[in-house]
Formats: C-alpha cells, structure tokens, sequence
C-alpha cells in the first residue's frame, strides 16, 4: 500500500493496477471475436437529432399551451430528465470518436446533442473523460473523483446528499473541473460550445419565452440528480464491494439509456459503441458474472440517500503518477 495524503485520507487507497486492461487482453485471449465489435456506430447521429428535436419540440409545445410551472416541473422530471439523460450518453460516444471518423465532426456532433441540456457541456466533458479513463480514481487528474472538502461536506447526511445530488450538474460543471491541473478548463472548443449554446437558446426565449428553457434545463437538473438515471453517476465507481472499483448496471432502463449501465465493458473496451456493450457481456460472461453489479438504478438512489454506510468517501484512490506531479504542480 502506498502513503495516505491526509487531504485523501478517508478514501481507500491503493496502489495495484487497473483491472480494466488486464481482463481486456484476458478477454481478448480467451474470445478474440470481441475485436469485431470496435468501431462507430453512426445511428448515434440519427439519435442525436431525434433526441434533440423531441426535447426542444416538447419545451417550446408546453410553451404554446400555457402550462403552469407545476406542469413543467412535473414533465421534466416524469419525462424529459429520460431523453437529457441519453443525450448526456451520445456525448460520451461522441467523446471517444464512436459516432463520425475524425475527433472534428465528432465534437460537432457533441455539441448538437449539447443543446437541450443547456448549460455548455459536451467539450468540457470530453477533456476531463478521457483524463478518467487514463487515470482512473487519480485525485487531481480524474474529475469524477470527489474532492476531499467535498466529500467531508457531505458526509452521510440525507439532508446533505440530497442537496449534493440535486446540484450535481453543478458539481460536475464547476467544482470537480477545478480539481484538475492537468489540463485547460477553458480552450476554443469550450468557448465555442458555450456561444453555441447561447446562440441555440436565444431564438428560442426570443419568440416563446424562458418556459422552454427552464424545462429542458430541469430535465438536465433531473437527469443528472434526485432520479432514478441520476443514480447511474454514482452507480460506476463508488464501492459497493470490497476491492471492486467500477460496476455495472443490468437493468431495463439501459434500454432508455443506451446501455450506459454496461460499465465495466465500457471501461474495458472503451472503443466498443453503446449498441455492441451488452454483446461483450454476452461473448465473455465468465469475467463478468462474478462481479457485483446493480439491478435497480431506483434502489440505488434510495440506498445513496438514505444509508449511512454511503458517504462520497467509498472511492478507491490512486497516488500521482510520478510523471505527472510536474504537470499538476505547474
């Protein structure tokens, strides 16, 4: 085991490798038709419109017919927090190049599937995913791990992690990014996404109002928050196993999330699209039927809420690279 830093000092430490590359090539070895489900899978972009068109479609709809706010709210968190929630998975393809060929049109395509979740997200995402991918469970380097104030804030409270996970849009979109050196917050694609943006939503608030904004930005809210999809954040890589650091969902709403629940074979084969992701489980059941997975993203949800064993602390931890201790102290 390594030396705890006290501001990491609650989280699990270790120092072994990644499972993630090691069962990959155990896989490979074992079922080497896999390799036959890399590549692009281009109806994201036939999803993405569709997706896209719905949502505005559904603000600018409630707009015209006068809905009370009360309605609003209600169709943002009964439907609309579903489609946001899988246009926040058609990113994430996007972020690693499964949907178009080159990184260009596929950071085009990210930022059209931006659009009903409001707040500038996709390009932010994409630097800070593939930093997670590389250096998963890396205080400093991975984004999805909570800062240390953080998690001390929230401690096992209900009251707290409510809050916590109400506002984890912001948590995602302006705390964690500060935690990481390693890269530029700012740069000409996230000043790009974020004009895109304004310029998507002002013609919108111009000739229908601030209603259909506000409902796609509770979908977001929704999406990513107090939900049973907003669980799916918390499902991948807090501990619910001794030992076992990312975990998967295999539940009926990966149907209306493009299996983003498949994510110990997403973490393996990160080059596998949302559509072939339950076919790796399918080719190599042996190495995934014995981990602990999670069937119910409801059930979680009330789990994270209301538990006292769960606190943002069950995360598994790694030390800075040597390499990269420069690169943060910079």
């Amino acid at each position: 085991m390594v030396a705890v830093a006290a501001s990491n000092a609650e989280f699990t430490q270790s120092d072994k490798p990644l499972p993630h590359r090691e069962r990959a090539k155990r896989i490979l070895a074992t079922h080497p038709d896999v390799r036959r489900l890399f590549g692009r899978d281009r109806w994201s972009a036939l999803w993405t419109v569709l997706l896209v068109a719905l949502q505005v479609g559904i603000g600018i709809g409630l707009a015209l017919l006068k809905a009370p706010w009360w309605a609003i709210v209600a169709a943002a968190y009964a439907f609309g927090a579903f489609p946001n929630h899988a246009l926040f998975v058609l990113i994430h393809d996007y972020t690693h190049n499964m949907v178009f060929k080159t990184a260009r049109a596929n950071r085009l395509g990210s930022i059209l599937a931006n659009v009903p979740i409001v707040f500038p997200a996709a390009m932010g995402f994409r630097s800070h995913h593939l930093l997670h991918h590389k250096y998963l469970g890396i205080p400093g380097l991975d984004a999805d791990v909570p800062a240390p104030n953080e998690a001390r804030w929230v401690g096992n409270s209900p009251y707290r992690k409510t809050l916590w996970l109400s506002m984890y849009w912001a948590v995602q979109a302006v705390l964690r990014p500060r935690t990481v050196k390693a890269i530029s917050t700012i740069d000409k694609w996230v000043m790009f996404n974020a004009v895109a943006m304004v310029a998507a939503m002002a013609p919108i608030v111009w000739f229908f109002g601030w209603w259909p904004v506000a409902y796609l930005f509770l979908s977001t809210m929704f999406s990513l928050g107090v939900h049973p999809v907003g669980a799916r954040s918390i499902q991948e890589h807090y501990v619910f196993s001794e030992g076992q650091e990312t975990y998967s969902y295999y539940g009926p709403l990966n149907k209306l999330s493009f299996n983003m629940g498949y994510h110990n074979e997403h973490h393996d084969f990160p080059h596998v699209p949302w559509s072939r992701l339950p076919a790796v489980r399918a080719a190599a059941p042996e190495f995934y039927n014995d981990l602990y997975y999670h069937r119910s993203w409801s059930r979680l949800l009330l789990h994270i809420l209301f538990s006292r064993k769960f606190r943002l602390h069950n995360r598994i931890v790694r030390p800075m690279p040597e390499r990269m201790k420069g690169v943060i102290e910079a």
